[in-house]
C-alpha cells in the first residue's frame, strides 16, 4: 500500500510525467475506484460522478505516457481525488 501511496504522490506532483510505471498509474486509478475496460493496449478507466473517461496506454519501455499522466492527475484534482478512499 505504502507503494502506491508514493505513486499516487508522484502523480499529483507533476515532477516526474515521464517516469511513471504504467502498472502504477492503473493500480492508483484502481484503487481510487475507477472501472477498467481493455481494448487492445488502451485501459480506459470510468467512475460514476467523473464525466471524463480516462484513456491510457503503455509506451514501449513501460511506463506511462507523460501527457496521459497529465490528464489523469487533472481530473484526479478536479474531482478532489487526492487521498485514497
Amino acid at each position: 500500500m505504502a507503494h502506491l501511496d508514493k505513486a499516487l504522490g508522484r502523480i499529483l506532483s507533476g515532477r516526474s510525467d515521464t517516469n511513471i510505471p504504467f502498472d502504477d498509474l492503473r493500480n492508483v486509478l484502481a484503487r481510487m475506484g475507477f472501472t477498467e475496460r481493455i481494448r487492445g493496449d488502451h485501459h480506459l478507466f470510468s467512475m460514476p460522478g467523473v464525466r471524463e473517461i480516462l484513456n491510457i496506454q503503455p509506451r514501449s519501455d513501460g511506463k506511462a505516457k507523460a501527457y496521459q499522466v497529465k490528464q489523469v492527475r487533472d481530473v484526479l484534482n478536479d474531482y478532489g481525488l487526492t487521498q485514497f478512499p
